[in-house]
């Protein structure tokens, strides 16, 4: 699918893509030997480029840095999209990206420059998990536990093919905002956004842009309204207020007071059994996660040992401790990295050991939650 645009003095050519379709190499390709471009601009970022030359070098991960900033359920998104999109690709025979990088080739042939159109990966994803709700959080992941059971339709060539489609790609879009708007918002309207003024901005008069036929439209609206776009503000992650350091900073005072007033009015029995529910509930729930994931024995009662301390200070979260102990004994070995970018089924998370002791520091993290909002209100009830 091809657009032209004329801004001026610039020519714009939109080739519109579908990320694992032969068509698509064929019809980048082409484009740019006919239309001999002075700029050829790609929707890649500076990672994804480097991915995609280079293949994921999984190998470099540093699993204990990850669990300790807390990015340990992006990474495993991350992990889980970036594999998806190849296990869709092997099963119609096309590495995922292939077009992209056809039109770097070409550009390389014809010593042109490339314009890099996409916004950081990082920085998009970061922005939708912040945008997302607890409702779409929760569809969403009924949708990615439904596709490791095989839940929906099979993708087969014609199906691809047929996603190109403009009105059947408004229909997708429309029904993505009533299903996400959130991750729409993020996902797609804001990238159209950050892509159209990347191509506004470009050097030289012609340029002909690889970009998916999914933004095909929202980018020819952004182009053409005349809009100007802030980069630097789409380029970032907006921080806004922190709940939940506001919440690692009440909790112990709140807990603090309870345990107090618990003393004040019903005596050091009733405070020492608080304590005692306190320690059962945060520490249950904790190591039930950790089980649930399948954790090495030692992991679960460390996991039970830590939750009633982490939950009462803003630094420190159960999810780290589990990770740690569950990385000293069941470390994963170099073929575990190595076999990274094979995870794409629930089972596959499970016994590769990376993701494993990923899926420990998640769940022991939501057991703890889960039993902090359980121990609260028992404790309060405690003091009726």
């Amino acid at each position: 699918m091809i657009k032209r645009i004329k801004l001026g003095e610039k020519e714009i050519i939109l080739v519109g893509t579908a990320h694992i379709s032969k068509e698509s190499i064929i019809l980048a390709q082409e484009t740019i030997e006919k239309e001999q471009p002075d700029v050829i601009g790609v929707e890649l970022d500076k990672e994804r480029l480097a991915q995609l030359l280079s293949g994921n070098k999984w190998q470099e991960t540093n699993i204990i840095e990850i669990i300790q900033s807390g990015r340990t359920e992006l990474f495993l998104l991350n992990i889980l999209l970036s594999n998806m999109q190849r296990s869709l690709g092997e099963h119609v025979g096309v590495k995922p990206g292939a077009e992209m990088l056809i039109a770097i080739q070409k550009a390389q042939e014809l010593k042109k420059p490339i314009q890099l159109l996409d916004r950081d990966v990082k920085v998009t994803l970061k922005r939708a998990f912040s945008a997302m709700g607890i409702i779409e959080k929760a569809k969403l992941g009924g949708s990615i536990l439904g596709s490791f059971f095989g839940v929906g339709e099979k993708v087969t060539i014609e199906k691809i093919e047929e996603l190109k489609k403009e009105d059947l790609l408004n229909n997708l879009m429309k029904e993505l905002g009533k299903q996400f708007p959130s991750i729409k918002k993020v996902l797609v309207d804001e990238r159209d956004s950050y892509t159209a003024e990347m191509i506004k901005h470009s050097p030289g008069k012609r340029i002909v842009a690889i970009v998916g036929a999914g933004h095909l439209s929202g980018i020819i609206e952004n182009i053409k309204s005349g809009k100007k776009i802030n980069l630097q503000e789409l380029g970032t992650v907006k921080k806004g207020t922190n709940w939940m350091k506001l919440l690692g900073i009440v909790i112990p005072i709140v807990f603090v007071i309870l345990l107090g007033w618990a003393f004040c009015t019903k005596g050091i029995g009733t405070t020492f059994n608080m304590l005692g529910y306190w320690i059962l509930i945060t520490g249950g729930f904790s190591a039930i996660g950790a089980l649930l994931a399948r954790a090495h024995p030692i992991t679960i009662g460390a996991a039970f040992v830590a939750a009633p301390i982490t939950t009462l200070h803003p630094a420190l979260a159960a999810g780290w401790i589990s990770g740690l102990v569950e990385a000293k004994y069941n470390p994963p070995k170099v073929l575990d990295f190595e076999k990274l970018p094979d995870v794409s089924s629930l089972g596959g998370f499970y016994k590769n050991k990376v993701t494993h002791i990923l899926i420990v520091a998640a769940l022991t993290n939501i057991g703890a939650t889960i039993g902090l909002i359980v121990a609260f209100p028992t404790l309060v009830a405690m003091l009726a």
